[in-house]
């Protein structure tokens, strides 16, 4: 997918690559004071007579085509502002771009590739349904160089588009280097009825679209059998239940960890004692188009949640791998509280990577009234030591059948991002 993409780049309008369709915010007093007259809170723009008739324009893959540079070996102002406590780039605040960046690419496709800026009346509005993966593919740094985050519509349904997003660090002698690759599925509603509303088709334009377009059906086909397969639907398979079964009689039937010690002095850690968890106030500076906390905002807390936990767990350092998947529940109200919950899920090694920790993190909105908690959102992340790093020597364990079942859903997601790293070295691109 990373040469299709360059490919379709090279196609797309350079005047083009930095027109990214945004919407002023209004002012958080004005639309409380909107909320107050409206007898309820805010919602998207409804349509109005102005909006267009006819927007269903077929868009060329490369007309959606957006790009931001951020010159962090040139500046070192900006490099500041992304720097981490080990003099590396915050990751999460890279993600926090790259879903601004998404939405706004999908607009970008809806509207033509020229529009700069989104009219207050537009009767559909786009939201985030959910992140399909993130895949670090080699190191942010060392060197220090500057980033390159872009993205475009690879494929669409009928109110939804898959949005492929790329991460490259750009050398002093004009070569590229993808970091990251991941996708992005966000969805079109109606601004009055807030139901599914259709998006524009695809045009196949040159071979590499149509290659793109089914790589999206691919990925489309995948999320309906994984979601049928899904361990809230279907029992686990019979090799899922080989392996939690010989889990439990190695790790699951001795009251200490002590009393099953081998020679390995591996260290048995329940999974309900990774528990982590902080609660936030959600502030209006955080706010997107539609008055509601922003994703990318919600992507960076709960990437660095799962970080200290992966860290805590590991006892070392770790760098991250993947982004295994983000389900976009329902949305965060401004002046709500936020819950995030961490546990470890999974943890696993291989040749390349002495330890791989798989982490989830779940979203609440708590009621402060009644104390109920809703969901929002469901992150899962992976993370790994160095190479070269010793062996992880604790392993996690579940207790309950919930807890199984969550040790295997992070077995999967593993075993995904394996599979993937490992197409990707037998195509020799890392």
């Amino acid at each position: 997918m990373d040469r299709l993409l360059k490919a379709s780049r090279q196609r797309a309008d350079p005047a083009h690559h930095s027109a990214l369709p945004i919407r002023s915010k209004i002012l958080w007093t004005e639309a409380l004071l909107r909320s107050s007259m409206s007898g309820g809170p805010s919602t998207p723009p409804s349509p109005s007579a102005t909006a267009p008739v006819d927007r269903l324009t077929p868009r060329h893959m490369y007309d959606s085509y957006c790009e931001l540079l951020l010159p962090f070996a040139s500046s070192p102002e900006l490099l500041e502002q992304y720097t981490n406590a080990s003099g590396g780039i915050r990751t999460g605040m890279l993600m926090e771009h790259l879903d601004s960046l998404a939405g706004g690419i999908a607009y970008k496709h809806m509207l033509g590739p020229g529009v700069t800026a989104l009219e207050k009346e537009l009767g559909f509005y786009i939201v985030t349904a959910s992140v399909d993966r993130l895949d670090m593919l080699a190191d942010l740094y060392p060197p220090v160089r500057d980033m390159r985050l872009s993205g475009q519509v690879i494929h669409t349904g009928r109110s939804s588009m898959e949005i492929a997003v790329r991460m490259e660090a750009l050398e002093k002698d004009g070569t590229e280097e993808t970091i990251m690759l991941g996708r992005f599925c966000m969805v079109c509603r109606d601004g009055r009825t807030h139901k599914a509303a259709p998006v524009n088709p695809l045009i196949m334009s040159a071979p590499e679209d149509q290659m793109l377009f089914n790589i999206g059906e691919m990925h489309r086909k995948r999320r309906q059998t994984q979601a049928v397969r899904a361990l809230t639907r279907m029992p686990p398979t019979s090799e899922e239940a080989e392996a939690l079964h010989s889990l439990h009689l190695t790790y699951g039937q001795h009251e200490t960890w002590k009393d099953y010690a081998t020679s390995d002095a591996v260290e048995r850690v329940w999974m309900g004692d990774t528990h982590l968890e902080k609660c936030m106030m959600m502030f209006p500076q955080e706010r997107n188009v539609h008055q509601k906390i922003f994703g990318g905002y919600l992507m960076r807390l709960a990437y660095e949640l799962g970080f200290t936990n992966a860290s805590l767990f590991t006892r070392g350092h770790v760098r991250f791998l993947s982004l295994d998947g983000i389900a976009f529940t329902r949305p965060v109200p401004i002046g709500s509280i936020l819950r995030l919950t961490s546990h470890v899920l999974h943890t696993s090694s291989s040749e390349q990577y002495p330890a791989i920790v798989h982490v989830g993190v779940q979203a609440n909105v708590v009621d402060t009234a009644t104390g109920a908690e809703q969901t929002t959102n469901d992150f899962r992340f992976t993370w790994c030591s160095d190479e070269g790093a010793p062996p992880l020597t604790r392993k996690v364990v579940p207790k309950t059948y919930k807890e199984a079942m969550l040790w295997l859903e992070g077995k999967r997601a593993l075993d995904m991002g394996a599979e993937i790293r490992g197409m990707r070295k037998a195509s020799g691109r890392i």
